[in-house]
Parts: structure tokens; C-alpha cells; sequence
């Protein structure tokens, strides 16, 4: 079952990928006493993802923390090294990379999906949601193969 608002983030690691290399951390440690406008992407680099997800919140950043969002963070089943050289290429250093290269977060909200017909096994669907101190306060899941829902734009019409 997928995750629902109102619902407290499981407890799973991930990775936060940053210039001087990769930082673990947990979800609970992240998401704790902050408010976090999150997006998932099914992959670093990949078209929908590089030339329309991540740049909407490279764009909408400073609106998104006007509107009381402590920080803005992507995540995607990749390693924290794709992670960081998407987030050095993108010029999206604004964002924080969560990289959940075991696809422990996905899986643990219910939100994976299958690409395997694209060689890229299990990854993240594509969502949004507002995370108020560990707990989901909107969730924006995107049908298959689409992308508006989980937009920055979409986001602040939810703030």
C-alpha cells in the first residue's frame, strides 16, 4: 500500500550526495523538524526528469522557500555519485540529492515502479509531496508516463 498523507516516512537510509562526496543519513535525521518539499524522479539524466522536473524546482526554489519550505530535495534510485554529478551538471545546487540507491524509500512508501523494459530495473515513480517534520502533508503521484502533478508549479498551488 502506498503511502498516504498524514502518514509518517518510514525509517530507511539514504544517501545525500554532495560535493565532497557521499553523506549517509536516514529519513528520519532528514525530514526531522523541517519542512521538505520533495520530488522523485525515476532517474538522474533521464529526458522528462533532466529537461523538466529537476529545472522546475531549480526555477521555482526561491517561491517554494517564500512559501515556508526549509528545503527542497530530489530523490532517485541512483548512486550518490550520479546524484552529485546530475546535481553539478543541472547547475541545480539548490537542490538537495537524496540518492536511495537501493531503492529502499520507493519501496518502503509503495511508490516503485517497473523499467525494466528500459534496462532500468526497479526505480522511484514520479511524485511530489510536502513532508512536514517526517509526516507527508500533500502527496502529488503522477499516472504513468505522465508529468504535471508532481511539478514545482503544481507545488505551490498546494502551499
Amino acid at each position: 500500500m502506498a503511502i498516504q498523507v498524514g502518514d509518517k516516512l518510514p525509517d530507511v537510509p539514504l544517501t545525500i550526495a554532495t560535493s565532497e562526496g557521499p553523506r549517509p543519513t536516514s529519513t528520519a535525521e532528514y525530514f526531522g523538524g523541517k519542512k521538505i518539499a520533495l520530488f522523485a524522479v525515476p532517474g538522474a539524466y533521464t529526458p522528462t526528469c533532466s529537461a523538466r522536473h529537476l529545472p522546475s524546482y531549480v526555477d521555482k526554489a526561491e517561491e517554494l522557500t517564500s512559501k515556508g519550505v526549509d528545503e527542497i530535495a530530489c530523490t532517485s534510485v541512483n548512486d550518490a555519485f550520479v546524484m552529485s554529478a546530475w546535481n553539478r551538471d543541472a547547475g541545480s545546487e539548490n537542490i538537495t540529492m537524496l540518492a536511495d540507491g537501493n531503492g529502499q524509500l520507493a519501496e518502503a512508501l509503495g511508490l516503485t515502479m517497473d523499467g525494466s523494459k528500459f534496462g532500468m530495473g526497479t526505480r522511484s515513480q514520479r511524485y511530489s509531496m510536502i513532508v512536514n517534520n517526517g509526516v507527508v502533508e500533500q502527496l502529488n503521484v503522477e499516472a504513468p508516463g505522465e508529468y504535471q502533478a508532481s511539478s514545482a508549479e503544481a507545488m505551490l498551488g498546494q502551499l
